[in-house]
């Protein structure tokens, strides 16, 4: 009865001085039970099957991330017990002497945890599944889903997942403490509160040895992965700038560890003015372990704020090019002409074969689908291609330049040719604008930034250019806008339009034909959509090889991907911000704990409570900043090796992403540091 007395005890005043602790588990357990129950919010939603097939996937990946996410929250959970412990040191030693156990010791631990967890579980299920409901309107937006079927929803699958996860959580604490205990030793837990980690005065010339070597080391990752991209050939390429800033960012801050306290002792009218010299030696008493720490939560930042700019990156673009890239409702595509040759080669049936030689209007009837009853604004082009013909003699004198810049690109891929009159066709279908050519002329229409920039450099040295016997050369010294194939992103790599009469059918690749539905609704258009996926069951269907892509398709699957990218990114995100700022907060204040006697001493000798304020302040932010500039620094070049990544999806909302992820940064981790902030100075006030 005794231990139970003397935990609820404990629990009480823990409450009171670390409520950041409590206040993360809680959000932890909050944001870990609304994101697993997602699964249960979607099943309400009136979607289409592809969507849903969507949805069940980003479920799928949201339960492995999970798992990672447990992981973080467990080492936050092992992180902060461990400060606790530290805390109550003295409280230990004072059991041991009155004649108390370790093993009792042991157990009052084991019935705390037992009740944080119990008491954590309880209001972080309460809170998540409250907030769950106001996911489930988010959810039903970004998918854009009827809400009209709207009922209050609990997972109990989420709960149950919750609960595991959590409880070996808690488990580990126990074992852990449990450990501590039985190594703790009475001297060292009676005079903790007076000890100091030992200052060691590293070598300064090691130190700026190696900070040189760790800021050349991150020179170079930064280059690897914005002027030298290119370069990264492989997948295990990009790991080597990835070890090489780990490394690099350990090192630093190891380095002004043992720099930092030399420089500022030189100079004495800094480090003797008011109570700097104390500030920095209480940052430096502890400085040795806050080396690791440090280097953990500044890339913990980083990659929170990479994920963060990404995920919304991605989305807003996915979203906004659809009005300009989706301009009309389908695009139907087909294989031409295929040679004997080409049909051994590719394995095509009789049927397929005979197939080529049809138009899609023909093959579609072949499916009992008529074009004219459904369709509008139809539009047929053709694509040719010939085998004598790559992208690299379009390049002409530019060729070793280009490969120079651009070593990895495959310079052999074939070139695709349009007539004159059939991209105007398109162009005017799409309200683009319309060119015109001379006998000996072409242009190249483009819209991927990295190909417009490889063939503007070849396009400004003029080459000419041999299709089927006629020479051409450029009318422009550039690229033109443009695409034909309907997409959710920038996907034109060059389409090389030329003269009518330059080409014939004996290079014909393709077929291809634009089209809107017949109808204004919604509803009617889904209809046209619906008829054209059961072509699907049609017996036919396997003698006939046609391609498909469509407005709502492609609409869905851009909000669905967006969706499941953001819902991904925000997890991660947070539970990345929370852990650091969560690490940084409960270290400050388990020494504002330890310091609570230094405070008083120098109170004892004079100094006014607005100076030790102002003191605590500036070794807070101290401690909050360190890894937050680094991280910053990091992003700054991370954030560009994203944008090469994620260039197919456009890059227009980038800075609007990297704004919202600022707001958000300055929110939970200012806001961290602020209420670290006024509780330590509750911690230490004198009472």
């Amino acid at each position: 009865m005794m231990l139970y007395k003397l935990s609820l005890k404990n629990i009480k005043k823990s409450f009171k001085d670390y409520a950041i602790y409590f206040f993360t588990l809680i959000l932890g357990v909050a944001i870990f039970y609304i994101f697993n129950a997602i699964e249960s919010q979607t099943v309400l939603l009136n979607v289409t099957k592809s969507t849903m097939d969507i949805i069940d996937l980003m479920v799928d990946m949201l339960s492995g991330v999970s798992i990672f996410v447990s992981f973080i929250l467990g080492f936050l959970v092992i992180y902060a017990s461990r400060f606790l412990m530290k805390r109550r040191n003295k409280e230990f030693g004072i059991y041991l002497t009155l004649g108390m156990s370790k093993k009792n010791i042991s157990k009052i631990l084991l019935l705390e945890t037992i009740f944080i967890g119990i008491i954590s579980l309880v209001i972080g299920l309460i809170i998540g599944i409250g907030l769950s409901q106001f996911m489930s309107v988010l959810v039903a937006n970004s998918f854009e889903a009827d809400l009209t079927k709207y009922t209050f929803v609990f997972s109990s699958k989420a709960l149950v997942k919750t609960i595991i996860y959590f409880g070996i959580m808690y488990l580990l604490v126990m074992i852990f403490n449990v450990i501590n205990v039985g190594r703790c030793k009475l001297i060292d837990l009676i005079h903790s509160s007076k000890k100091s980690e030992k200052i060691k005065m590293k070598n300064p010339f090691i130190c700026i040895i190696i900070f040189i070597s760790a800021v050349l080391m991150l020179s170079y990752a930064y280059y690897c992965v914005t002027r030298g991209v290119e370069n990264l050939i492989s997948a295990s390429d990009i790991f080597i700038p990835i070890i090489l800033g780990v490394i690099a960012t350990i090192l630093i801050f190891w380095s002004l560890s043992g720099l930092i306290l030399k420089i500022v002792m030189s100079f004495k009218k800094i480090y003797y003015k008011g109570l700097n010299s104390f500030v920095l030696r209480q940052i430096s008493s502890k400085i040795n372990t806050t080396i690791f720490s440090m280097s953990v939560i500044c890339l913990m930042l980083f990659v929170t704020i990479c994920v963060f700019s990404s995920s919304l990156s991605i989305k807003n673009s996915m979203t906004s090019n659809l009005t300009s890239l989706v301009p009309v409702d389908i695009e139907l595509s087909k294989t031409r002409n295929i040679s004997l040759d080409k049909k051994e080669q590719l394995g095509y049936s009789d049927a397929l074969f005979n197939d080529s030689y049809k138009s899609i209007t023909d093959s579609l009837k072949t499916l009992d689908f008529d074009v004219d009853k459904y369709f509008t604004d139809i539009t047929t082009v053709y694509i040719y291609v010939s085998d004598d013909f790559t992208f690299s003699d379009t390049l002409g004198n530019a060729l070793e330049k280009v490969k120079e810049k651009y070593p990895i690109y495959t310079y052999y891929a074939r070139e695709e040719f349009m007539k004159l009159s059939d991209y105007n066709k398109v162009a005017k279908l799409y309200d683009m604008p319309t060119y015109s050519l001379n006998s000996n002329e072409y242009l190249i229409i483009a819209d991927f930034d990295s190909m417009i920039e490889m063939r503007n450099m070849a396009l400004k040295e003029r080459p000419t250019i041999n299709i089927l016997g006629t020479s051409l050369v450029p009318k422009y010294d550039k690229c033109q806008e443009g695409f034909l194939r309907i997409s959710n992103s920038h996907i034109n790599t060059g389409i090389i339009i030329v003269p009518d009469n330059v080409l014939n059918d004996t290079i014909l690749q393709s077929e291809i034909m634009l089209a809107n539905y017949k109808g204004n609704s919604k509803e009617e258009k889904q209809k046209i959509e619906d008829i054209l996926l059961g072509l699907g069951n049609n017996p036919n269907k396997e003698n006939i090889s046609l391609n498909a892509s469509t407005k709502i398709s492609i609409y869905e699957a851009s909000v669905g991907l967006g969706a499941m990218v953001t819902f991904i990114g925000l997890y991660l995100g947070i539970i990345f911000l929370i852990s650091s700022a969560a690490i940084l907060a409960l270290k400050e204040l388990s020494e504002s704990t330890d310091n609570k006697l230094r405070y008083n001493m120098l109170r004892k000798i004079g100094t006014d409570e607005h100076s030790i304020n102002k003191a605590l302040f500036i070794q807070i932010a101290i401690f909050f900043s360190f890894p937050l500039v680094l991280a910053i620094i990091h992003s700054i070049f991370g954030l560009e090796f994203c944008k090469y990544i994620l260039m197919t999806f456009g890059n227009e909302d980038m800075i609007k992403s990297i704004t919202m992820t600022a707001v958000f940064l300055i929110i939970i981790y200012g806001g961290y540091f602020l209420i670290t902030y006024f509780c330590s100075k509750n911690i230490i006030k004198d009472k």
